[in-house]
């Protein structure tokens, strides 16, 4: 199963490549944690400049998560044409599965704002990918 996700909104790819952390043998939590690799890149033909987020998380049980914020892991990431950015996060989820989506908001240089939507991803335990 493909867990990533890879979407273009407005001239902007957003790519996503989530990553379970294991727990350490001694944790007994409900928690599970994923990191998750974002990389947008400008496709257009103008700068732009990111200026918050949007998440969506949504674990098993249908519970869902709404997270909000300006920037990205504390940058707001300006891109010209044929250009990307990336970084690394990270999710703790409350169940063995759930899924991220949401979007980001960027700016043109003429003021126009807009959204390029994050692609649904899903965040799994190992145990439960089906080999293929």
């Amino acid at each position: 199963m493909n867990t990533s996700s890879d979407i273009v909104t407005n001239n902007i790819r957003i790519r996503v490549f989530p990553t379970y952390i294991p727990k350490p043998q001694n944790e007994e939590s409900d928690q599970n944690y994923f990191s998750y690799h974002v990389v947008i890149s400008n496709e257009g033909v103008e700068w732009v400049k990111l200026l918050s987020r949007y998440w969506t998380i949504i674990n098993s049980a249908g519970d869902k998560q709404e997270v909000t914020g300006e920037g990205v892991v504390g940058y707001f990431p300006e891109l010209e044409p044929e250009t990307s950015f990336s970084y690394t996060s990270y999710c703790p989820i409350d169940s063995d599965w759930g899924t991220m989506e949401g979007t980001f908001s960027f700016i043109t240089k003429e003021g126009s704002v807009f959204q390029a939507e994050i692609g649904r991803f899903f965040l799994i335990v190992p145990e439960l990918l089906v080999k293929e």
